[in-house]
C-alpha cells in the first residue's frame, strides 16, 4: 500500500492534464459563443464548431467526474465489480442524464426538445448495442459471462421494452412514469449493493481481487466530482441549445438529431472504455455497455420526465415510435441472442451489428428525404 506521503492533493490537481483540457474547452466554448453573439455571426460551420466543443467538454467533464467518483467509492470499500456496475455505469451515462434533464428544463419554451431528449436516449442505446458493440467485437472476439445474460442482459431488454411501452401507449412520459422508472433503477442498484459479495465471488471465480489504489487524496476526488459535474452541466446545456438551433436551421426533426448527433456524441465515453477493455482482451467491455443501457432507459429519461413531462410532438412521434424505437428493440434483442450463442461474440457477428446501425441510418435518411413516408 502506498504511503500517505505519495498522496497527491489539490495543488497537484490544478496542474493535472485533465483539468487543463477541461479548462481550455470551457474557455474556448465561452469565448467563441460570446464572440459570435457580439459580432452577430451566424453560420452552420460556427454552430458545428460550438457543437463539437460542447460535446468534447461534456465527455471530458464526465471522465473527470468518473475518476473522482470511482476514487471515493474505492475509499468507501466497495468491490471493483460493484463500482463498475454502479459508479462507472452512472458516470458513463452522465452525458445522457444531463442532456435529457437539460432539455426537459427548456421544454416549456421549446416543446420540440422532448423529441431531442427521447430520441437521444434511444439513439444512445441503439448506437451502443449495435455500432459500438460491433466495433469492439470486430476488433477482438469477446467471451460472454452467463451472469450478464441472466441478470443484466434481461434487465436491459426489460427496461427498453418498458420505456417503449409507456411511449407507445401514451406518446409521453409523465412525472409518475418518470418516478416509476427511477424507482426501478434504484431497486436494481440496491440489489447490486446488497449482493455485492456474491457478485464479486461469481465474477472472480474465487480469485482474490487486486486492490487498485490511486495517489489522489480524498479532497482531490471530491473536487473532481463537484467540478466535473458543474462543467458537464454547463456543456449539456450548450449541447442541447446548439443541437436545437441546428435542427431548426436545417429543418431536421429534433428526434432525428437526438438519435444521431446527440445519441452518438453522448455515447463516446462508453466507446472509449469499451475499446480500451477490448484491447486488453477483457470481457468487461460488454458489461460496461449493458450497465449503461440499463441506466439510460430508467434513470436518465426517468429523471428528465420528473423535471418536466416528455411528450412527443406531432412531427417527432411517427419517426420515434415506428422507426427509432423498433430499431432499438430489434438491435438489443439480436445482440442478446448473439451473446446467448455459445456465450461468445465472434467477429462476423460484430459486422452484423454494425450493418444494422448502417441500415437504420439509411432508413432514417430515406424517411427524412421523403423516399418513404411513415404513417402519422
Amino acid at each position: 500500500m502506498r504511503g500517505d506521503e505519495q498522496m497527491m492533493g489539490i495543488p497537484k490537481l490544478v496542474l493535472h492534464n485533465t483539468l487543463f483540457i477541461n479548462g481550455a474547452l470551457f474557455i474556448g466554448l465561452m469565448s467563441i459563443n460570446a464572440m459570435s453573439k457580439q459580432m452577430g455571426l451566424d453560420s452552420m460551420y460556427l454552430s458545428l464548431t460550438l457543437l463539437g466543443l460542447a460535446l468534447a467538454l461534456l465527455i471530458k467533464a464526465a471522465d473527470f467526474f468518473i475518476e473522482g467518483a470511482k476514487g471515493l467509492a474505492v475509499r468507501a470499500g466497495l468491490p471493483e465489480v460493484v463500482i463498475g456496475l454502479t459508479i462507472v455505469s452512472i458516470g458513463t451515462s452522465l452525458p445522457e442524464i444531463l442532456t435529457t434533464a437539460t432539455a426537459a428544463v427548456d421544454i416549456p419554451t421549446n416543446p420540440d426538445l422532448a423529441d431531442l431528449a427521447i430520441g437521444g436516449i434511444f439513439g444512445s442505446v441503439l448506437v451502443q448495442i449495435t455500432l459500438i458493440l460491433g466495433v469492439v467485437v470486430t476488433v477482438r472476439g469477446v467471451k460472454v459471462r452467463p451472469s450478464w445474460l441472466k441478470r443484466d442482459g434481461l434487465i436491459m431488454l426489460g427496461s427498453i421494452l418498458l420505456l417503449s411501452f409507456l411511449l407507445w401507449t401514451g406518446g409521453e412520459l409523465n412525472r409518475f412514469e418518470g418516478l416509476l422508472l427511477v424507482s426501478l433503477y434504484v431497486i436494481y442498484i440496491g440489489w447490486l449493493l446488497s449482493h455485492r459479495d456474491d457478485i464479486l465471488e461469481e465474477e472472480l471465480g474465487g480469485v482474490q481481487p487486486s486492490v487498485n489504489r490511486s495517489n489522489w487524496n480524498t479532497a482531490s476526488y471530491t473536487v473532481m466530482v463537484i467540478l466535473g459535474l458543474l462543467l458537464a452541466l454547463f456543456a449539456a446545456h450548450h449541447l442541447v441549445t446548439i443541437a436545437g438551433e441546428i435542427a431548426i436551421e436545417m429543418k431536421i426533426p429534433h428526434a432525428v438529431v437526438g438519435t444521431t448527433v446527440s445519441g452518438l456524441g453522448t455515447s463516446l465515453p462508453e466507446l472509449t472504455i469499451a475499446l480500451m477493455a477490448a484491447k486488453r482482451s477483457e470481457g468487461v467491455a460488454i458489461g460496461t455497455l449493458i450497465g449503461s443501457n440499463i441506466t439510460d432507459p430508467l434513470l436518465s429519461i426517468g429523471l428528465a420526465a420528473m423535471v418536466h413531462p416528455l411528450k412527443l410532438t406531432a412531427a417527432g412521434e411517427p419517426v420515434t415510435t415506428m422507426l427509432i424505437i423498433p430499431a432499438t428493440i430489434i438491435g438489443t434483442a439480436l445482440a442478446l441472442a448473439m451473446m446467448r450463442s455459445h456465450y461468445e461474440f465472434r467477429r462476423w457477428e460484430g459486422l452484423v451489428l454494425i450493418s444494422i446501425y448502417a441500415i437504420f441510418l439509411a432508413l432514417l435518411a430515406a424517411e427524412y428525404n421523403g423516399i418513404f413516408v411513415l404513417p402519422s
